[in-house]
C-alpha cells in the first residue's frame, strides 16, 4: 500500500493500455484501481461482488441483464454506479472515458463468467502502478 499522496492524474499519464486497470492504493480488501477505456468491453458477471465505478474523464456506458430486461445505464464525467453482485454487465466508452473501480483485491477484469475475451481486453487482478 502506498504511504504517499498518489496523483490519478499522475497514475493515468504513466500508461496508455485500454481495459487494463492500474491499482493506485488499497482499502482493508480492497483495491481502488484506475483505467482507461474505449470501445466495448466484453459481457461478465462477477457472482461474490459489487463493482463500483467512478467516471473522472469521460462517459462510460454500462448494459445490464437484469431480471426486468436489458437497459444501459450512462455515466458522465463525475458520476458513479455500483453493477449488483451476480448481474451481467458490459462496460463501454464509445468515446473514451477515464474510470477509478473500487473492488475486492484478487478480483478478476473478466469476472467469474464471461464472453470470449476479446484481444483488447486484459484479463488480470489489476496491474502495480508503476
Amino acid at each position: 500500500m502506498n504511504s504517499e499522496p498518489v496523483s490519478l492524474a499522475h497514475a493515468l499519464g504513466s500508461f496508455e493500455d485500454l481495459w487494463s486497470p492500474r491499482i493506485v492504493t488499497a482499502v482493508n480488501d480492497y483495491d481502488v484501481r484506475v483505467a482507461k477505456v474505449e470501445g466495448e468491453h466484453l459481457w461478465h458477471v462477477h457472482d461474490h461482488t459489487d463493482e463500483f465505478f467512478l467516471v473522472l474523464e469521460g462517459e462510460l456506458h454500462i448494459a445490464l441483464r437484469e431480471p426486468a430486461g436489458e437497459r444501459t445505464v450512462v455515466l458522465p464525467r463525475g458520476s458513479v454506479f455500483t453493477v449488483p453482485r451476480g448481474t451481467e454487465h458490459k462496460p463501454a466508452a464509445p468515446a473514451g472515458a477515464s474510470i477509478l473501480l473500487f473492488e475486492p483485491t484478487g478480483t478478476s477484469t473478466v469476472g467469474d463468467r464471461h464472453d470470449e475475451i476479446p484481444s483488447h481486453v486484459d484479463a488480470t487482478t489489476g496491474h502495480t502502478l508503476a
